[in-house]
């Protein structure tokens, strides 16, 4: 008689986690003929191969033995005072002790998490918003709670209503080229963010992944520099659109106390982050003009984000509508009511070409009738071709029910 006791289950946040819509549409994808509108990924063409091959040969050839050993949980002293020199040329004052070295931004939003929360605390995250964001704030049984939004981002008359009913603690955002819309805040929203930070005490954990890939437009100062929220603002960003995602290396600029705090939760997790590639990343801002380079890099994604904007015309269904974004990678499409994008992807799939539905971006009641489109990945004329496929899935004289 076996009188063995069954092995405990699963902690309840890992039965109710859900996987993200994204990396199974990347995996659905898979296949070479599928022209994928659905990552956010930099464009391969643009990643400057030589370059990083070079960082990476003259750390090992100099100094082997420190590159592969241990290191310290902060970050290389060397990429945190270059990170810091590009933050303060682009007018916000920072030093490499305000800075934390992590895997990715993904991580540097998980430590946060892990910092700021309490279960039950409530997040308020624009409608909609990023997806794994979403994902980090509900396995830490965060109660999460969406601002309306309008084109240019998160609606402050909506934001202070939130903020004096549901007393925040923390406040999410994407202001810059939003994932997944593509909209970025304008200045004079982000005062009054920051001013609200400061009423009602929250904290503003402002994402920007996509602020160097401006392809039009003047650049809007973070929230991070004003001076209300100075002391209640963390700025996350990262080096995977930049430079290369693969590399897996983001930051998060914060107050002493949280910096500290966030180090303490990173040596639980992964000590500290791959400190080869921490070398070759500090050696290449050091040793090249990343900046020459995004002049090209967004020349590239301007190009390919007026092909698709002048292409989805000719085959979107009459009465939908659809972002211009001034950067970053996304444009946010809303077909009529009645249409579903979700349902309608098979159909896409079959047809070589793939998006991400927009309903799992929101946080509140979903609009199934919304999807993300990404332009950075392909050329002009594969993005063409992609089009091409997709005209016959929402072709413009498409009845909502017709499925067919």
């Amino acid at each position: 008689m076996d009188a063995r006791v069954p092995a405990p289950g699963l902690a309840a946040r890992a039965v109710s986690a859900s996987g993200s819509v994204i990396r199974e549409a990347l995996a659905l994808t898979a296949r070479p003929e599928v022209i994928s509108f659905a990552g956010g990924l930099p464009a391969s063409d643009l990643l400057d191969t030589e370059g990083i091959r070079a960082a990476y040969d003259q750390v090992l050839s100099e100094s082997p033995h420190r590159v592969l050993q241990y290191s310290t949980t902060e970050g290389d002293p060397e990429l945190r005072d270059a990170i810091a020199s590009r933050l303060s040329r682009q007018n916000l004052h920072s030093r490499p002790d305000d800075l934390v070295v992590t895997t990715g931004a993904q991580q540097a939003l998980a430590l946060l998490t892990t910092t700021l929360l309490d279960p039950g605390d409530v997040v308020v995250v624009e409608n909609p918003t990023y997806l794994a964001a979403l994902q980090c704030f509900r396995y830490a049984d965060a109660r999460v709670v969406p601002a309306p939004t309008d084109d240019q981002g998160i609606v402050i008359e909506a934001l202070a209503d939130i903020a004096a009913r549901e007393r925040p603690r923390l406040l999410y955002l994407v202001p810059t080229f939003q994932n997944p819309t593509g909209h970025t805040l304008p200045a004079e929203r982000r005062r009054a963010v920051a001013r609200l930070a400061a009423e009602h005490g929250f904290w503003i954990v402002e994402d920007d992944p996509y602020g160097e890939l401006r392809f039009r437009g003047a650049p809007v100062p973070w929230i991070a520099a004003h001076p209300e929220a100075a002391d209640r603002t963390v700025l996350l960003g990262s080096l995977s659109k930049v430079l290369a995602p693969g590399m897996r290396l983001g930051w998060l600029r914060a107050p002493q106390e949280l910096c500290r705090s966030c180090v303490l939760a990173k040596q639980a997790l992964d000590l500290h982050s791959s400190t080869v590639d921490q070398a070759a990343a500090a050696r290449y801002l050091r040793e090249h003009d990343l900046d020459a380079r995004l002049v090209s890099a967004r020349a590239a994604y301007r190009e390919r984000c007026e092909t698709l904007l002048g292409a989805l015309p000719h085959v979107l269904p009459r009465g939908s509508t659809w972002s211009v974004p001034d950067g970053g990678m996304f444009v946010w499409v809303r077909l009529p009511d009645g249409y579903d994008a979700g349902a309608l992807l098979p159909e896409a799939v079959d047809r070589g070409v793939a998006y991400v539905p927009g309903a799992p971006f929101f946080a509140g009641a979903a609009d199934p009738a919304t999807l993300r489109l990404s332009f950075a990945t392909h050329q002009p004329s594969e993005i063409e071709r992609g089009v091409k496929r997709l005209a016959g899935v929402f072709h413009p004289d498409r009845r909502p029910t017709d499925r067919s």
